[in-house]
């Protein structure tokens, strides 16, 4: 089965209120997609992480890498992967590159799913679980939050409401400001409802430590990338320094980069993105890379029906770390925050019910894609 086009779909839609993390306001969601057509008719359909790099994926994935895998056997993904990779070993180890690849990588696995009428947790090795626990991204930053912290509360309670034992807010504001929105939320969720908190970077490892001291008393599973990701001392150091768990791993890539958080022991729990890290062949590698040295892996998602599709397949995949009668449960990051692009992309939407979210069955990733709405929502 022969591969005879590439093609790279970025989609951008407004939003109705604007919303920000430490880095950035978003008044705008973005979504890349690939989709690989073969000599039989199987169409496979893959996402590449993205915020507002859609046209510069789009122009490396048809001008770079899809001459090189047009006529390939697209069966033959680790050879693709391999080949792909090599190719742009000099200039693009990391990065867009990564990505672009993420995107290739994951559409080939789900043309292979279909051609073996097989779901891709199959071709993985079996399901250990058919349902998976997630866990409910939001409580970003708004104007009305930013005056309010019982705004932050009523979205919190909201989420807990609808399900969900577990949820992830936003810090990186500034200690004071982060104290008093973890408090506040911690507060509204009650000491039964997991809370994790996510500070994308915002601070140096110093200041780290002292927020991560500053809300040990509210029983937070993970503090999520304290500091930058070229600082792997200083993740180190906020590791030693503080009670909670480190979370990193969703701005690397490729199991060379997880290497060295790995060796130096830099946090207790890895996030790679399927979508930017390589795709399922190469998070897979991740994550036994991860039970090897008995660490918790925890998928970074960021992205439309597709990216949780292939993270819902990935989760179903992986056993228990640590195995036990009592494991911690291998959780689905569920972005809850607005985006028509997510909610729409797929013909058929995942059953998500009480915050456990159904592994689809389907051959492949298990979902279609309504073409419509790309063209709906692509840049042209």
């Amino acid at each position: 089965m022969k591969i005879t086009d590439v093609a790279a779909f970025p989609l951008r839609c407004t939003i109705r209120e604007p919303f920000a993390y430490s880095q950035k306001w978003f008044k705008a969601r973005t979504a890349l997609l690939v989709k690989i057509t073969t000599d039989e008719g199987i169409v496979g359909w893959g996402e590449a992480f993205c915020h507002d790099a859609g046209p510069a994926l789009a122009a490396l994935i048809e001008r770079v890498f899809k001459p090189l895998i047009i006529g390939k056997d697209a069966l033959a993904r680790e050879v693709i992967w391999e080949h792909l990779y090599n190719h742009s070993r000099d200039y693009g180890q990391r990065g867009l590159t990564a990505v672009a690849l993420s995107g290739i990588d994951i559409a080939l696995w789900d043309i292979a799913g279909k051609a073996a009428g097989l779901p891709i947790y199959a071709l993985l090795g079996g399901p250990f679980r058919n349902e998976v626990q997630a866990y409910a991204t939001g409580l970003y930053i708004t104007q009305a939050a930013i005056a309010d912290p019982g705004v932050l509360a009523e979205e919190a309670s909201l989420y807990v409401h609808q399900g969900f034992r577990a949820v992830k807010m936003k810090v990186g504001f500034g200690l004071k400001t982060d104290l008093r929105n973890v408090r506040c939320v911690r507060e509204a969720i009650g000491n039964d409802v997991a809370l994790m908190v996510d500070a994308n970077h915002a601070y140096d490892a110093a200041a780290a430590i002292a927020l991560g001291r500053a809300i040990e008393p509210y029983d937070i599973a993970w503090l999520e990338e304290p500091v930058v990701p070229e600082d792997i001392d200083g993740y180190c150091a906020v590791r030693r320094a503080v009670n909670i768990p480190v979370a990193g791993g969703e701005a690397e890539f490729t199991r060379y980069g997880f290497r060295k958080l790995v060796i130096q022991g830099a946090v207790d729990i890895l996030q790679p993105d399927i979508c930017s890290a390589g795709g399922i062949s190469e998070v897979a590698k991740i994550a036994a890379l991860a039970r090897t040295w008995a660490m918790r892996c925890v998928p970074h998602v960021w992205g439309t029906g597709v990216a949780l599709a292939a993270a819902l397949h990935f989760i179903a995949a992986q056993p228990d770390q640590p195995p036990s009668l009592n494991p911690s449960p291998l959780m689905l990051e569920l972005d809850r925050t607005e985006n028509p692009i997510r909610d729409e992309v797929l013909s058929e939407p995942l059953e998500i019910s009480q915050g456990v979210v159904r592994v689809p069955t389907g051959p492949g990733l298990g979902v279609e894609v309504a073409e419509e709405v790309l063209e709906r929502y692509r840049l042209k």
